[in-house]
Parts: structure tokens; sequence; C-alpha cells
């Protein structure tokens, strides 16, 4: 199987690429590395630094090549989305759009689409949250991401493009980039180990769901069977459907990672989500997946990478 990974020099694209190649995947990235980092390529992969909006990669996809588009690049930055709403929507809605003409040039079989549960529900009705929770987007970066659910349910209608939809809560996990603005588990986890206190934004009360990187890798893998014509143009929640404070979650990484440090607490953000859990009963029952790694255990391992990589330093 031969598999394009946009994105794929990136936190989560990076950990699917090392996934699938130990599945005897063909493996191929698109980065632009804006975001991502030479070092996160596999040197089993074949790298290609490309934007998403550009000619080279329409000419890249549209060769006729890949049988499954596994798509992760983006602009994921909620507050980002905020500030530069043009942006936002040129990256994640043009540059998908781009893929997707590509990709209908080039035959391409399946794509796997990695949209977000955390923003594209906006502020929930309950909690966990299912697949058919109405959808009002509080951030531009929710709404952009969403438009592309769209867009993918227009090419499968007109063009027989196959997809699938994973909606992703908080992920978390090894080559989390702990410099930017998302990120809190790889934010907070530095922060302590350097002695520097985070800043948590309003009371600490915000609920978020968790899941760790390599559960989101594995969901992407069972995503890819195209022999499963069942899951062809479904949506599915990828969560523990269990939230979890920021207040417990600083307590947590402060505990391992053995600081004195307190955080401190700034103004609450308008665009962000106060609570929200994603209900998995469908990737469960019809995928198949369930989440395997427990947050605690995902947290101490996430504490001692940081730790090492710092030593490394």
């Amino acid at each position: 199987m031969k598999a394009l990974i946009t994105g794929g020099a990136g936190f989560i694209g990076s950990n699917i690429t090392d996934f699938l190649l130990d599945k005897g995947f063909e493996i191929h990235i698109l980065d632009n590395l804006s975001t991502g980092f030479r070092d996160n390529i596999n040197p089993k992969a074949h790298f290609h630094e490309m934007d998403i909006r550009s000619e080279s990669a329409f000419e890249l996809i549209s060769s006729g090549t890949f049988d499954i588009i596994c798509h992760h690049a983006a602009q994921m930055d909620v507050r980002r989305s905020v500030r530069e709403p043009l942006f936002d929507a040129d990256v994640n809605i043009k540059g998908t759009l781009n893929i997707l003409e590509a990709a209908r040039a080039g035959g391409v079989k399946r794509i796997v689409y990695a949209s977000t549960g955390g923003a594209v529900y906006g502020q929930p009705e309950n909690i966990p949250v299912k697949e058919e929770h109405s959808v009002n987007p509080i951030c531009h970066y929710g709404i952009s991401k969403h438009t592309v659910e769209h867009y993918l349910f227009l090419y499968r209608y007109l063009y027989g493009i196959d997809y699938v939809v994973l909606r992703y809560p908080n992920v978390y996990g090894p080559r989390q980039n702990p410099y930017g603005e998302a990120g809190v588990t790889a934010i907070f986890t530095l922060a302590y180990l350097t002695g520097a206190p985070p800043v948590i934004n309003g009371d600490g009360m915000q609920l978020r769901d968790y899941v760790h990187v390599k559960d989101i890798a594995r969901a992407n893998w069972m995503s890819m069977d195209l022999e499963r014509t069942d899951i062809s143009g479904e949506i599915f929640n990828i969560g523990f459907g269990t939230g979890r404070s920021v207040i417990e979650l600083d307590s947590i990484i402060r505990g391992y990672t053995g600081s004195d440090c307190r955080p401190s607490f700034g103004p609450s953000l308008p665009e962000e989500i106060l609570k929200i859990a994603l209900d998995s009963t469908k990737a469960k029952t019809v995928l198949g997946w369930s989440p395997e790694i427990e947050f605690e255990n995902g947290l101490k391992d996430l504490v001692e990478y940081h730790r090492a990589k710092l030593a490394r330093s």
C-alpha cells in the first residue's frame, strides 16, 4: 500500500508514519516544514518538501501513484485562526481543495482526514458528544476544518473518492511541540522541567478529552483498510469520552516532574471551549477502535520523553 501523509513531519503525522512503516506501507511525506521538523521524518519514508497549496503538490498527487492520502497538513492553532482568519482559510480550505483536485486527477482511492472534535461542535449541549451533535464552531479553525468535511462528501458524491473523517480530541505524546500556543501537555511538561511555571487561562476547570498519539496512529491505520467499504464516508469521534480539567492535568504533570513550581493564571479566552469530551462508541462498534493508553501512563511517558530530550540538548 502506497500512502501519502500530508503534514508528515509534524507531531501527529510523524507518529502515523512510523506506525504505518512498521505495518509495511510505502510512505511518502508532504510537508513544508512551517510547523513540522526535519528531525521527525523517518528515514525510511520518502520526503517531499512542499506546501499543500502549491502546484508542485498538485503534480505529485495527480501523478496517479498513491492509494491513500492521510491528510494532516493544516493551520491548527486556534488562536492564530482568530488573529489571521484569511490565512487559516487559505491553508485549511484552499490547500485541501488543491489536494482533493489532485486526488481526483490521480485516482486516489481513499482520503483519511484529520478533523477536530475539540473545535467543530462549539460549546456542547451535552457530554460526551456524539457525532450527531449540532456543529456550531466558535473559532475560525473549527469552521475551516468542518468545511473540508463537506467538500469530502461532495467529492465522494460527484467523483467517487472514498473518505473517512476522524474527529480528534486533544492529542498528546512524543514530538508534540512545547514552544507553540497549542499542545498544553507538552507546554506544561517543558515548563516544569525547566523551572518556568506555565500559565493557565481562566480558572483551570475547562474540561478536555486527551488521547495518546499512538492510539491516534492506530485509528488512522484502521481507517486505511480499503476492503472496509462499511466505513466509507463515515465520521468517527476519536476520544476517551471523559473530560480532564486543566487543573488536574497540571497536577499530574507537576507530580511526575517533581517540580515545586505552581502555575499562574491568566484571563480566559473567548474562542476556547469550556468543556468537551468525545463519545467514541461509533468508532468502537463500527471501526473497531477504542483507546488503549491510559492518561496517567501516557503523561508519565511524555514527561520522561522530554526529560531525556533535555538531557541530550
